[in-house]
């Protein structure tokens, strides 16, 4: 799940990406997306849904050596993941803490709650998990978690993309009025070469808006089958396989323009 999933109300009114330079050297760039904890955690999301699709077309035969070490391989990187997640549910926390909940609607507040309370539960129950399959606690205890973090995660998707669409609609609204203050200036013969730039900074924010949302609905997917243990057409393993790819996708790119 995405940290920043939450409504505009909760983030602050500038974006990071804004107050970075646009033309930045390409290594310079790597550096620091690769000294961010999630931009490690989404290359190695990237490596192992890749792997999970190779897997579960059937390309290799499962008597090939390469098959078992693509399966070791998915496997490891899976607990690598977990790993990184060691303390990613403070985020969330501090999130809620730090957000004026008190000037929020109380349909933004539910939702709220909801999207950060299930992410921050969904990443407080994963260390449990990375523990016990590295064998710290006992194995036993394995299933009942995954399960947990599964439903803690899918119902702060639930919350998560309900703020996008408002988010969305929002932005929609805004797009709308400053194209109707462009068309009566440039029907006035007026310049507005600043509510162009606007215009341009707005539908690249909708662009970004509507990707969060897809890699939302991507991720629930992955939850949703998670909790159905893979019965149903939908939630077979080349499906939910793509779907992560997808969201990997989506989500290294996010992070890439951030850092």
């Amino acid at each position: 799940m995405d940290p920043s999933k939450a409504s505009t109300a909760l983030a602050p009114s500038k974006s990071s990406a804004d107050s970075k330079p646009k033309d930045r050297d390409f290594l310079n760039h790597l550096e620091a997306y690769l000294a961010k904890r999630d931009g490690v955690d989404k290359l190695l999301k990237l490596s192992r849904y890749a792997t999970k699709i190779i897997l579960a077309s059937s390309v290799l035969p499962e008597t090939l050596p390469l098959t078992g070490r693509l399966k070791s391989f998915e496997s490891s990187v899976g607990l690598s993941r977990k790993a990184f997640r060691l303390g990613k549910f403070v985020q969330d926390v501090n999130a809620l803490r730090n957000s004026h909940l008190d000037s929020l609607s109380r349909e933004d507040l539910i939702l709220s709650v909801i999207a950060y309370g299930g992410e921050g539960l969904y990443y407080f129950v994963e260390q449990f998990i990375w523990l016990a399959k590295s064998g710290l606690i006992d194995p036993k205890h394995s299933r009942s978690l995954q399960k947990i973090s599964a439903w803690a995660e899918f119902i702060g998707y639930i919350g998560s993309i309900s703020l996008k669409f408002r988010d969305l609609k929002m932005i929609l609204e805004d797009e709308a009025c400053l194209a109707s203050t462009i068309d009566i200036a440039i029907s006035r013969g007026d310049g507005c070469k600043e509510e162009e730039q606007r215009m341009k900074k707005l539908k690249a924010k909708k662009l970004m808006k509507k990707l969060s949302i897809v890699q939302d609905l991507a991720d629930g997917l992955m939850a949703l089958a998670d909790i159905r243990d893979g019965k149903g057409m939908l939630f077979g393993p080349l499906w939910v396989a793509s779907a992560g790819l997808l969201s990997a996708v989506i989500s290294t790119h996010k992070n890439w323009l951030s850092c």
